[in-house]
């Protein structure tokens, strides 16, 4: 081989080029293989998130079809504003997190009403409502806001009269672990069933305090060790959604609902 064609061969341009080359391929690959395991991706977190409403409702077993038993629940959307249920979208399909910064379906929070530190929210909400035959036996609200470190995500149980918690679970958040993930325990998580959301003005009464909460608090949890910020974020979500910009007034629908029956 003449000894000019192998100096070529090994110039700088030819090196780019087969460097380029290779980055392309690898590059379209890479995406081809992101599109194609999308699907299933999205498939996997919409079952994540289902196993943790069935969590949070007590209806989850290792051993369930995960599918199968969420087809039991009943998804409805409601209108936060009103408290009344709304058929403006699938409520099986409506994404609030991405409604809330839409421009028709979401709306901008006030500094001083935002407990929650989220900034905005969408005008609707899907909630998932479990029945007992005809009647309601619980009601699973989304909820989620600033924690420490991060945006907590996850869904609030309650009555069917809409005083008291029935159960709490998170999903995604990025609290310090050994400190702020303490919220994903079940010895801490196992407290919030049977406390009231409100006290007897109708204020929102939930609270994580410091230390140990009394025995015998109809509204109080213990704090998180070494967690202060991230039990207090957990604290005003709550407040948040609970509260008149969020749940409230469908919460009081069903509590005027339930004094009817």
């Amino acid at each position: 081989m003449p000894e000019g064609t192998k100096r070529n061969r090994d110039s700088t341009a030819n090196t780019l080029i087969v460097a380029i080359s290779v980055s392309l391929v690898c590059s379209i690959l890479v995406s081809a293989s992101a599109v194609m395991l999308k699907p299933r991706q999205l498939e996997n977190e919409d079952l994540f998130r289902k196993r943790i409403v069935l969590e949070v409702a007590g209806l989850y077993g290792p051993d369930i079809d995960i599918a199968e038993t969420f087809a039991q629940v009943e998804p409805r959307l409601v209108e936060l504003e009103s408290g009344e249920y709304s058929d403006v979208a699938d409520p099986a399909e409506f994404d609030m997190l991405a409604a809330a910064g839409d421009s028709e379906f979401g709306i901008a929070i006030p500094s001083a009403e935002d407990l929650a530190v989220i900034r905005r929210r969408a005008k609707y909400a899907p909630i998932f409502v479990i029945r007992d035959g005809d009647a309601i036996e619980q009601i699973i609200l989304p909820v989620y806001g600033a924690g420490l470190w991060s945006t907590m995500y996850g869904y609030l149980s309650v009555s069917p009269d809409g005083l008291s918690v029935r159960g709490l679970q998170f999903y995604d958040h990025a609290e310090t672990a050994g400190l702020g993930d303490q919220i994903d325990k079940p010895d801490w998580l196992a407290q919030w069933p049977g406390l009231a959301l409100f006290d007897a003005d109708g204020d929102p009464a939930i609270e994580v305090v410091r230390g140990q909460a009394p025995a015998g608090s109809t509204y109080q949890v213990d704090g998180l060790s070494g967690a202060t910020l991230t039990g207090r974020g957990v604290m005003n979500l709550v407040h948040y959604w609970i509260g008149p910009d969020g749940f409230g007034p469908y919460l009081d629908r069903l509590a005027a609902e339930a004094d009817n029956e």
